[in-house]
């Protein structure tokens, strides 16, 4: 896999520079887990616990929350799958034994294309509709400070996965 560039340095527009920023991390994390064997993708080497898989699944969920449940307030099943069968917002991450690797790898990227689309469809200043993770009646975010939150998501979690491969077989950078 080829290492991931930032967007370019003339990019200015806000919603174009956000979307290329989440692509970018998107291929960041993609990159992390190319070439690690099943193995070390199933087994975590970090305090917490969590595993390279657990955290893709949990990156994977992150998008469907805040885009399609969250967003759109589209009734998707089980918001919080990435938090195993007790489906608790709180839960920790868990991977199923019979969820295939590659499973994993297109469930991630059929959901980054949702994303996207779901993006490309908005304005940032457009306000999330309620009924799905925003309540009736409660405040719901704009579609920016929606794709702001997921974008330090995968920021957060890309430096999670650098401490994570390094351990696992040594290799670094983007």
């Amino acid at each position: 896999m080829t290492e991931p560039s930032e967007p370019t340095k003339d990019l200015a527009d806000p919603a174009e520079l956000l979307a290329a920023y989440l692509d970018y991390y998107r291929d960041v994390v993609l990159r992390k887990l190319d070439g690690m064997s099943e193995q070390d993708l199933r087994t975590s080497r970090l305090p917490s616990g969590w595993t390279p898989l657990e955290l893709l699944k949990h990156l994977t969920n992150v998008e469907r929350r805040w885009l399609q449940w969250g967003f759109l307030a589209e009734q998707v099943p089980d918001p919080w799958a990435d938090n195993g069968r007790d489906g608790r917002p709180d839960g920790r991450w868990q991977v199923e034994p019979e969820e295939s690797v590659d499973d994993l790898l297109t469930a991630f990227r059929e959901q980054a294309a949702r994303s996207r689309k779901i993006a490309a469809g908005a304005n940032l200043a457009d306000v999330a509709a309620l009924g799905g993770r925003f309540g009736e009646g409660g405040e719901a975010p704009t579609l920016g400070w929606i794709l702001f939150h997921v974008l330090q998501e995968y920021a957060r979690h890309a430096g999670h996965l650098d401490v994570a491969r390094e351990l696992a077989d040594g290799a670094t950078g983007e």
